[in-house]
């Protein structure tokens, strides 16, 4: 097993002439659970591009994803190893796809349908479907799906494979209360039955974070504000300081936080 899924080492990631990520410094270890909390505009988007080799740090940088450090491997070949799930994926799929279209186009690691899929394929497309209560989007084109519904589907087209890394990017950002909390019921399932998967989980929301995920960091401005145990650092001091707000905790019985303003 590799020591790390993620390794990055005084990562600075400029975007459109702009410094978006700073000094990053942050391992995963394979298997791992790990969440991401920051507000918009804190650098969580960025570091998933820089994660799927698609915003490149400034020379001397160190980025490892999987035992591949980039610069040296095949971003292509490592992509199919990745599940990414992300709400802002559907600008990049073709409109006339279909739901079950998006779902196969997991096989491949592509974005659209390219081959005819066998038999077997569709059969299992379609039962992860079923499980994630979007098999009734099966014949319906892609573009005419709420944002709720083209999660489900992200979901289960990355579900399709066994990838070795799952980025979960705010996935339950569209959903009203009832499908979020199912989403993330599913998602505890997820992490309870892949065990040698490494989950990176990305919020805005500190409600959304399981306690299955129990490392972690917190971004706040492009830098790393806090990183560690889940229970270290999901502090009302260092929330209050990543937000810019008064924050408040408040635990329930299944070990979740709620933000409260103070």
């Amino acid at each position: 097993m590799k020591e790390f899924a993620i390794d990055i080492e005084h990562a600075d990631v400029f975007l459109g002439g702009r410094e978006i990520i700073h000094d990053m410094n942050w391992q995963v270890p394979s298997g791992g659970r790990s969440f991401i909390l920051g507000a918009n505009g804190a650098g969580k988007t960025t570091l998933v591009k820089m994660l799927m080799g698609y915003a490149w740090p400034k020379f001397g940088a160190k980025v490892s994803v999987l035992g591949n450090r980039f610069g040296e491997t095949n971003l292509v070949e490592l992509r199919k190893k990745i599940a990414w799930v992300s709400p802002c994926m559907n600008q990049f799929t073709n409109t006339e796809s279909t739901g079950l279209d998006m779902v196969l186009s997991g096989f491949d690691g592509t974005l659209a349908l390219t081959r005819k899929p066998t038999d077997e394929e569709i059969d299992t497309a379609k039962a992860l479907m079923q499980r994630f209560r979007c098999g009734h989007l099966t014949d319906q084109e892609i573009f005419t799906m709420s944002s709720g519904e083209q999660v489900k589907i992200m979901i289960a087209r990355a579900l399709l494979t066994k990838p070795e890394l799952v980025i979960l990017d705010e996935p339950s950002v569209y959903l009203d209360m009832a499908g979020r909390e199912f989403l993330l019921a599913e998602i505890k399932h997820i992490a309870d039955s892949l065990p040698e998967t490494t989950i990176i989980f990305i919020t805005q929301r500190i409600e959304d974070i399981l306690p299955v995920f129990d490392h972690g960091m917190i971004l706040a401005n492009g830098r790393i504000e806090s990183a560690g145990k889940r229970e270290d650092i999901i502090d009302e001091t260092i929330l209050s300081r990543a937000f810019g707000l008064p924050i408040k905790l408040t635990k329930n019985h299944a070990g979740r936080y709620w933000a409260m303003l103070e």
